[in-house]
């Protein structure tokens, strides 16, 4: 089993949706949490209900972005637990809007949240983890509209692509402090997945408790529970030399995703002008542009096994 015990983790965003999902399961597995959230009152109704059924954990309400608050919640866990093993950056907020729509004060806030917070917050826990001598975990929020791309998600997109591209790059420089990052790629049926189109309904149900219909688990959609425990598991012992990767899961289907890599290369002796480019792309390169944006939120019952590849379903987190 993936246990926790002795151990302390931050989750960051934790008061409602997925993170507060993390934040019980890892307290459930063993962990003490601080629970963060800028809103005070859900931080501490879910450090309440950690609490209530006999774990530990402590609400400590800030938005996240600043390095104060990375400090104060890295702080908060040795001040109170002792420690620090696990950093869950959970944390984020969306303002939709299309490339030409998008204010500068709704990108910067959204950046600010979900890449900036990320890597306070890494760093924090990074420098803490060489205090400490013992090694650590850094779990990264990633979504498909960082894999993929998302239409009216111009800020959201690239602060997602950010992070998946942070957690490779942390992989490689924290690798001989014994710190595995990865970003988990999560799908769920939350509030912020509410404002997709076909999904608002679904949502509604999911939060009133309704069980998800099994062709839509099977298309990768599912409650935020159902995330929990790919947390859980890159926390533990058990994912010990799993790092640098994004993994997605949602509903029924758990998925590992590729890191961008060329598809095709050409080789011009002389190189390569317009004209040689013009010339070769139709028969060579045309025929393998790759496919962008997240595919509808349509579940089929062909659906195949869960551990056939497969494009996850779109959401956000």
């Amino acid at each position: 089993m993936s246990r926790l015990d002795h151990k302390v983790a931050v989750v960051t965003g934790a008061g409602r949706g997925l993170g507060r999902s993390y934040a019980i399961a890892l307290a459930e597995a063993g962990a003490a949490v601080i629970v963060n959230d800028a809103d005070p009152d859900v931080a501490q109704d879910t450090a309440a209900v950690i609490g209530e059924n006999g774990h530990r954990a402590l609400a400590v309400a800030a938005p996240v972005g600043s390095t104060e608050t990375a400090d104060l919640l890295v702080d908060s866990a040795v001040s109170e637990f002792g420690r620090l093993d696990i950093m869950c950056t959970n944390a984020g907020i969306t303002r939709d809007r299309t490339l030409r729509k998008m204010t500068d004060d709704d990108f910067d806030l959204v950046i600010a949240t979900h890449l900036r917070g990320t890597f306070t917050c890494g760093r924090a826990a990074a420098r803490r983890f060489a205090e400490q001598g013992e090694g650590g975990r850094i779990i990264l929020v990633g979504s498909p509209a960082g894999q993929r791309g998302s239409f009216g998600q111009t800020s959201y997109s690239a602060a997602k692509g950010g992070i998946a591209t942070l957690a490779q790059t942390w992989a490689m420089e924290l690798a001989r402090a014994n710190v595995c990052v990865n970003a988990i790629i999560p799908v769920a049926l939350t509030r912020m997945a509410a404002t997709i189109p076909g999904l608002g309904d679904a949502v509604a149900a999911a939060e009133a408790g309704q069980p998800v219909p099994a062709a839509m688990r099977a298309a990768g959609l599912g409650t935020a529970d159902d995330v929990a425990g790919l947390v859980v598991f890159l926390a533990s012992d058990e994912a010990a030399g799993v790092t640098g990767q994004c993994i997605g899961l949602g509903g029924d289907r758990l998925a590992l995703w590729s890191h961008p890599t060329e598809v095709l290369v050409g080789l011009r002796e002389g190189g390569w002008d317009a004209d040689a480019i013009a010339a070769a792309w139709p028969a060579s390169f045309g025929p393998q542009l790759q496919a962008f944006g997240s595919p509808p939120p349509v579940a089929t019952p062909a659906d195949p096994p869960a551990a056939t590849p497969a494009p996850a379903a779109p959401a956000r987190s």
